[in-house]
């Protein structure tokens, strides 16, 4: 228990830097933007949605089905809304359980001794677990493990009693098991591994069996209480993947190239051999963590085009090692062995020497009724059993011999990253650090069990020391990079930075954005530049550079880029939308139009944000309709906007919209319908000012001055440096004769809005009306020189004025 606090401890300690880290990359989508997360969406909706918040059965959805994950993040929502802090501190607490379970597993294969101790810290500083912990959305891997190590635990004690004849209750954990193993999957998918884990657990660990015996054990139907638990395992996971495939729309999800290119790439052997070495990449980083990314798609890992590529032969020693300890493992001679003496019964090997009523087995006595027997006496000294003195307990319990840990421990690293190997289908991505936080338990195992076989076999003091000064140092390395890379996830602009070595495409594009909502437009563009010049093609990258171009009002510019982005991706509605506008700006109204008409046709099938293209179609419909609203095309226009209010996802603010329908609805002279749209503006949001204003004149219209002066005087409180307020306020006080108050009003307006014609030249008329002509002059004089082309209307106030004084 205090190896399982210490390691449980150590794990804490090192995240807590972490605590005060923003959301980063994927937290933005997964909990920022999730509309699953939010108290008036039905908690049912988790569901039905991906991780993401798009429903499961859409074209473009990711078809990642992390339900449990998702409630999480919906409690942390409901008790501190988006403070990061919540988010993190609920990740580190499950990274500290998760190391505690794995902590006393790793008790349990190899005893109550430094060996133990040392897997369990390796596996709370292993730096590959930056990535999940530190990353909110990693939750769902730290996640998955908890409930993988708690099935392994319910199944180990339904061995027990199973074996020593314990009845219902063995079943009964069971049971537990299959439970725990589908809460994991509901975590996420990787968790269904969790099954056949179990099951190498029982055959090579309870039953040390050897791969022949497996054979023989199969073969003859032998002990049925195995076969019996390791079919339901099988069955269990037949039900359970059956279950995912249908609840995901029985397809799997769709990909882009960058996402995976080598899943694209139309050479056969191109795809086999990157494949074949994304495994051995990945098993490099549990190696030799020492270059870690936020993200590793595109050209992050090129593709492996021939024979030649050096990378092949990391691919060949990468399997070559796996085949050696595997084949060791399983009891597999390098060379013929001569007969064995013995024979077999139940499967199982039994060996006839005994000494002192216990077989000769290297110390290893019977698991039960039924126990294979150790390897040969050569491999631990006297005395001595898996690097730890011989123990007291009865044979029943005595520990795993190294070879049936060495089996277990490959198959814990290997068997839960398989869904991650494109060997059943494709993934969305190339490497992705998360994905190893549950083989990597495997992976801490297989090096303690190294240093142990590595201790038992040295003879001096002094180089058994040093194996273990080695894992100290191995453990304290670990914690140092750990704490440093977490330091890369505290916000978005450090993750970036440091990622811009290993993929910086991404890493550029991803850091212009961050510099721009910083303000820092310049850095912003050189870094969208930057992003452009590793990957010509990126279409967002090309709209995000027109929309930086576009707010700095280069209008040629951006809409060079706009058309570049949608020539790179012609689903790219934001893209339309933002070439429209500028049309529309430009006076250009039907290139604006078709602009829009083709956004809107755009289906929402295979993208990957559907509720943002949604978003994107419903504001170009909002624009198209205020264009025709404009031209005066108010039955056109309305029609625009019910099909704006049909396609409307929910995330949307209809607001403007609203008010738009009122104004259509007010040409027409339809007072009642304006008057509902302006009330299902404010309805939608309260403070905003331009349906306060719209309605104020409707109210106006129908006699109700008082009510109407309430909403301008309202309009104005809410923003009261917003000139065209005072503007509004202004004509009903003309209106209503009140002419030193609608003059005041009009001057407020023009100091603070000096640089619009129409609010300089209305203010100017107004002063006019109220018989202040100096004043109106003046204004008259600036809204000349804000508009030279109108200067002749400007000219003629001028001359009354004169005329006037």
């Amino acid at each position: 228990m205090i190896a399982e606090l210490v390691c449980s401890a150590v794990a804490l300690v090192l995240y807590v830097n972490t605590l005060g880290a923003d959301f980063c990359y994927d937290d933005s989508r997964a909990i920022k933007t999730n509309q699953d997360l939010l108290p008036e969406t039905p908690w049912l909706n988790i569901f039905y949605d991906d991780f993401w918040g798009t429903l499961l059965t859409h074209s473009g959805s990711h078809k990642s089905f992390r339900p449990l994950c998702t409630l999480s993040f919906r409690f942390n929502y409901a008790l501190g809304g988006l403070e990061p802090r919540g988010y993190h501190l609920a990740n580190v607490a499950l990274h500290g359980a998760v190391t505690g379970l794995f902590a006393g597993a790793a008790r349990r294969l190899l005893g109550r001794s430094c060996w133990a101790l040392l897997a369990g810290l390796l596996f709370a500083a292993h730096p590959v677990h930056t990535e999940a912990v530190a990353g909110v959305v990693g939750r769902a891997d730290v996640g998955a493990a908890l409930f993988f190590l708690l099935a392994l635990r319910c199944y180990a004690q339904h061995c027990a009693l199973r074996d020593a004849g314990g009845g219902w209750r063995g079943w009964a954990w069971l049971g537990a098991c299959l439970a725990s193993s589908l809460a994991s999957m509901l975590w996420k998918e990787q968790g269904v591994t969790a099954l056949a884990v179990a099951a190498l657990y029982d055959v090579f660990v309870v039953h040390r069996l050897k791969l022949p015996q497996l054979f023989t054990l199969v073969i003859r139907r032998r002990n049925l209480h195995l076969l019996l638990s390791v079919f339901l395992l099988a069955a269990w996971g037949v039900v359970l993947l059956a279950f995912r495939l249908y609840w995901m729309g029985n397809k799997p999800p769709n990909f882009s190239n960058s996402d995976n290119p080598a899943a694209d790439s139309p050479s056969l052997l191109t795809r086999t051999l990157t494949f074949l070495y994304l495994p051995a990449a990945n098993a490099w980083l549990l190696l030799c963590p020492d270059t870690l990314s936020f993200d590793w798609s595109m050209d992050a890992l090129p593709l492996v085009r021939s024979l030649a590529d050096p990378r092949n032969l990391h691919t060949a020693a990468f399997y070559a090692a796996l085949l050696v300890l595997g084949w060791s493992g399983l009891g597999l001679p390098f060379r013929p062995a001569p007969p064995a003496r013995g024979k077999e019964s139940n499967g199982k090997a039994h060996h006839p020497a005994v000494t002192n009523g216990k077989p000769a087995t290297n110390g290893h006595g019977h698991h039960g009724s039924d126990q294979e027997h150790g390897s040969s006496e050569s491999e631990h000294p006297p005395g001595l059993e898996n690097g730890t003195k011989k123990p007291t307990q009865p044979p029943g319990a005595s520990l795993p011999t190294t070879e049936n840990v060495l089996v277990f421990s490959l198959g814990l690293m290997v068997v839960p990253f398989l869904p991650a190997t494109n060997l059943f289908f494709y993934v969305g991505f190339v490497v992705a650090e998360r994905v190893l936080y549950i083989p990597s338990m495997g992976f801490c195992l297989l090096v303690a069990v190294a240093m142990r076989a590595l201790y038992v076999r040295l003879r001096r003091r002094s180089c058994k020391s040093l194996v273990l000064y080695l894992g100290a140092a191995l453990v304290l390395l670990f914690g140092i990079k750990t704490v440093l890379r977490n330091q890369d996830w505290q916000n978005e602009e450090m993750l970036y930075r440091s990622g811009i070595t290993v993929n910086p495409a991404k890493a550029w594009g991803n850091l212009g954005n961050v510099l721009k909502n910083q303000g820092k437009m310049a850095e912003a563009e050189r870094a969208y530049r930057n992003a452009l010049y590793y990957r010509r093609n990126m279409a967002d990258m090309l709209y995000n550079l027109g929309l930086l171009l576009q707010e700095n009002n280069k209008f040629s510019e951006a809409l060079h880029y706009y058309k570049l982005a949608i020539g790179s991706r012609p689903t790219l509605a934001s893209a339309y939308l933002n070439t429209g506008i500028i049309l529309m700006n430009q006076g250009r109204g039907e290139e604006a139009k078709r602009t829009f008409l083709t956004c809107a046709d755009i289906p929402d099938e295979n993208l990957k944000d559907p509720h943002a293209h949604k978003s994107s179609v419903t504001s170009c419909l909002y624009n198209l309709g205020k264009l025709l609203h404009e031209q005066g095309h108010q039955e056109e226009a309305l029609s625009v906007f019910k099909e704006a209010i049909q396609k409307m996802p929910k995330q949307f603010a209809p607001q403007s919209l609203y008010n738009m329908m009122g104004e259509a609805y007010m040409r027409l002279s339809k007072l009642a319908e304006a008057e509902h749209w302006y009330r299902e503006s404010l309805r939608a949001k309260p403070d905003h000012i331009p349906a306060h204003l719209t309605y104020g004149k409707l109210l106006a219209m129908t006699g109700q001055k008082a009510e109407a002066e309430r909403y301008f005087l309202k309009a104005i409180q809410l923003d009261p440096t917003k000139g065209n307020c005072y503007m509004h306020y202004g004509q009903f006080l003309l209106e209503e004769s009140r002419l030193l108050e609608a003059a005041e009003m009009a001057e407020k307006a023009a100091r603070l809005d000096s640089g619009e014609f129409d609010v300089v030249f209305s203010a100017a008329h107004m002063l006019r009306q109220a018989s202040l002509n100096d004043a109106a002059e003046k204004y008259y004089g600036q809204a000349a020189s804000l508009r030279p082309n109108c200067s002749h209307f400007c000219m003629a106030a001028f001359q009354c004025c004169s005329w006037i004084l």
